[in-house]
């Protein structure tokens, strides 16, 4: 085997635990987000119903604090910021922040009844 051959595959295997360790991270990450849904319930048991969903890479795509009012979306279908602080922990006026970000990415939808303004999922 040549030297440059051998180089090379160095190089190969190089970027294939780095690949490996990216995966690895992503599982992790995975892993929090199905923990967050579901709590520490096992899985044998009923999952949550949703009454919507984003996939798990535009979730997993999302910066945490998108993610986490995303999550809270998919969980109540429909809402108004309010109702996502109470459930966040967040201020109402963050959620609200939040919430538009979603709508101008074109994850939500945004209509107001009255004086309020509700979001629902795509």
């Amino acid at each position: 085997m040549t030297e440059r051959k051998k180089r090379f595959d160095l190089l190969v295997l190089d970027e294939l635990r780095k690949m490996n360790e990216k995966l690895d991270e992503i599982v992790k990450v995975d892993e929090e987000i199905l923990r967050q849904i579901h709590g520490d319930r096992k899985f044998t048991e009923e999952p949550i119903k949703f009454k919507g969903a984003l996939d798990v890479m535009t979730l997993l795509s999302l910066p945490d604090n998108l993610r986490k009012t995303a999550m809270v979306m998919c969980k109540l279908g429909e809402a108004t910021a309010p109702d996502i602080a109470r459930e966040t922990g967040r201020e109402r006026a963050v959620e609200s922040d939040l919430l538009n970000q979603l709508t101008r990415m074109g994850h939500l939808y945004k209509k107001r009844k009255g004086r309020k303004v509700y979001f629902t999922l795509k």
